[in-house]
C-alpha cells in the first residue's frame, strides 16, 4: 500500500489548515498540498474542496478520513503496545458506557486507574445508545443486561438484579400486589421500554405497561417511586440502598428474572494492548465485588 499523502490529508482535516498541518509535520505547505493532490490522483477521487478561505471535506473525503484516522490510530497503538512491553502503558483509552452506571461506578474507577498510569489519556463517552466500537474507534464498552449475539469479546464484570419496588406510602394507599394480574390496578412507571421483564411459570414474560408515566431516566423513575407515584422496575445499583433503608419495598420477588450481567466488551479483531488488558483486569477485580 502507498502511504504517501495519508498523514498530510489527516492532519489537514484535523487542523482545518494546510499551514497548520505543515507545521505539525515539519514540512512545507507546498509539500502538503502536493502530497494530497497525489493522493487524490491515486484514488481517482476528490477528497477536499479548497478555496482561499475555507476547506471542506467531500462525501468521499469524509469516508476516507474516517478509515485513514483508524489506520493511523492502529499503527500508533501497535507501536505503544510494543514499547509498553518494556515499560508502562501509554496512549489514549476510548471508552463508552451507559450514563448513570458510568457516572456512579465506572468513571471513579477509571480515574483511579489513570492515577496509577499517568501516561494514559482518556476519552470517556457516556451514552445510553449502543455505540459501534469498531466504527467509532472505541477500545471497550460497558454493556448492561443480556448481551445480543456479537462479534465482540466480552468479560463479565458483575451481576445485576432487577427489582420491582414501591414506597411504603404508595402501598399504604393502594395496597400491595401479590400477583401480576393485580398490577393492572396499579400505577406502573415505565422507563425506556414499554414493558417490564419478568418470569411467570418459569418462562420469561414481558408485562406491557400503560402510558400514564414514562421517562428514560432511572434517577427520575426512582424519584417518582420514592414520592409514592407508582411502582417501578430498576436495577439494584439504583435502589439497593433505598431497599436497605426501607424507603422502597421489594415486590413480587417470585416473578423476578434471574440475575443478568454487567459486561465489558472489546473488539476481537484488535490487538488487546497492555492498557486495555490492564484496565479490564482492574475493572473485573473491583466491580466484581459490588
Amino acid at each position: 500500500m502507498n502511504w504517501e499523502g495519508i498523514n498530510e490529508f489527516v492532519y489537514v482535516v484535523e487542523t482545518d489548515s494546510f499551514t497548520a498541518a505543515a507545521k505539525r509535520l515539519d514540512v512545507s505547505v507546498a509539500h502538503v498540498s502536493r502530497r494530497i493532490t497525489q493522493l487524490e490522483d491515486r484514488l481517482g477521487a476528490k477528497l477536499l474542496y479548497r478555496t482561499t478561505r475555507k476547506l471542506k471535506l467531500t462525501e468521499v473525503g469524509q469516508v476516507y478520513y474516517h478509515h485513514a484516522r483508524n489506520v493511523l490510530d492502529s499503527l500508533a497503538e501497535a507501536e505503544r503496545a510494543v514499547m509498553a512491553m518494556e515499560g508502562k502503558p501509554s496512549g489514549k483509552l476510548r471508552i463508552t458506557a451507559p450514563v448513570y452506571y458510568g457516572e456512579r461506578f465506572l468513571a471513579p474507577l477509571v480515574n483511579d486507574f489513570l492515577l496509577l498510569y499517568p501516561q494514559l489519556e482518556l476519552d470517556l463517552m457516556l451514552t445510553n445508545q449502543a455505540v459501534d466500537l469498531v466504527e467509532e474507534g472505541y477500545d471497550l464498552a460497558i454493556r448492561l443486561g443480556t448481551l445480543d449475539s456479537s462479534s465482540m469479546m466480552c468479560r463479565k464484570l458483575a451481576r445485576r438484579t432487577q427489582y420491582l419496588c414501591a414506597s411504603p406510602g404508595y402501598l399504604a394507599r393502594h395496597g400491595t400486589p401479590h400477583s401480576l394480574t393485580e398490577l393492572a390496578r396499579h400505577k406502573c412507571l415505565a422507563g425506556s421500554l414499554d414493558h417490564w421483564r419478568l418470569v411467570e411459570d418459569g418462562k420469561p414474560k414481558n408485562l406491557r405497561l400503560g402510558a400514564g408515566w414514562h421517562c428514560n431516566s432511572g434517577l427520575a423513575l426512582k424519584d417518582a417511586a420514592l414520592k409514592g407515584i407508582g411502582i417501578v422496575q430498576l436495577p439494584d445499583y439504583y435502589v439497593l440502598e433505598e431497599l436497605r433503608q426501607g424507603t422502597l419495598v421489594s415486590l413480587l420477588e417470585q416473578y423476578r428474572l434471574p440475575d443478568d450481567g454487567i459486561w465489558v466488551l472489546y473488539p476481537h479483531n484488535r490487538h488487546l494492548s497492555p492498557k486495555v488488558r490492564l484496565l479490564v483486569d482492574y475493572l473485573v477485580a473491583r466491580l466484581g465485588k459490588k
